[in-house]
């Protein structure tokens, strides 16, 4: 499938800020699931894109802007080839061994609540694959997606402890889930075809989780599935916080407003192989 992508993000400043500088994780790279066709960042400023890997192997794109700005705008955009690999993220680059993710963060605590879900959901499953897709499914049945009920710095028992959140909350607690009962896990940013079409106001999340003899697998609790053709990943991190798509700070500034606007749609062209 080869799904086109739009993703614009705004800052706009209550007072005009002296500077800013942001890092942007919004280039994909290829694996086995997906290879880019084209792909272009944008910003109304000007100003140097500096292109870098970080520690995970993320593709990054830093740049420095001097005001007085009112606003600040970066765009993204390009075509993906998407192809079904069963969720199984191989191919992709890799620069630490699984038992990194097996690190828990403040994001992804779990605490003694979801340590008893975990266990509870995985009690019957006799292979780490079926405790995983069992964790999928209790925690899709469990949560509820409320974009109003969380903010980025909600961790994952407190979405758990609510029974709401975003993908970011899904994700954090299918995370946490899956460390509690021994099994490496990271967080995905990325897109996800919806087949309404509708403009979405910020990008997708899900995990990946390693399985013995088979490697990273993604597992999207927000969907209740593992990732297919209608996913583009984007990076991966321990959590949330170093797989953002956009961070940064400002000089003055007296506060700012985020405007996100995400389009993520079918082409008419579709790729040789399909």
């Amino acid at each position: 499938m080869r799904i086109r992508i739009r993703h614009e993000t705004r800052y706009r400043y209550l007072e005009p800020a002296k500077s800013a500088i942001q890092h942007v994780r919004l280039t994909p790279r290829n694996f086995d699931g997906q290879h880019v066709k084209q792909w272009r960042i944008d910003v109304d400023r000007d100003c140097r894109l500096i292109g870098s890997e970080d520690a995970f192997g993320n593709l990054v794109h830093r740049f420095t802007a001097d005001g007085p700005l009112e606003s600040i705008t970066t765009m993204v955009e390009g075509e993906i080839d998407t192809f079904d690999t069963a969720g199984v993220a191989s191919g992709a680059l890799e620069r630490f061994p699984p038992a990194l993710y097996l690190r828990q963060t403040p994001l992804t605590e779990p605490g003694p609540e979801i340590v008893a879900f975990a266990r509870a959901a995985t009690a019957r499953e006799t292979s780490a694959l079926g405790a995983l897709h069992a964790l999928l499914a209790a925690i899709h049945e469990k949560m509820t997606f409320d974009t109003d009920a969380t903010h980025a710095a909600t961790t994952a028992a407190q979405s758990f402890a609510q029974g709401k959140g975003v993908c970011q909350d899904f994700a954090h607690l299918f995370i946490a889930c899956a460390r509690a009962i021994g099994a490496p896990a990271r967080y995905v940013s990325g897109y996800y075809l919806r087949s309404d079409g509708d403009e979405q106001v910020a990008g997708h999340a899900w995990a990946e989780a390693h399985v013995p003899d088979l490697g990273w697998v993604g597992f999207d609790p927000a969907h209740g599935v593992s990732p297919g053709e209608r996913h583009v990943r984007l990076a991966v991190a321990l959590d949330y916080l170093s797989a953002a798509p956009i961070r940064g700070a400002r000089a003055g500034g007296g506060g700012e407003v985020m405007d996100v606007r995400v389009r993520v749609a079918g082409t008419q062209s579709q790729s040789q192989s399909q």
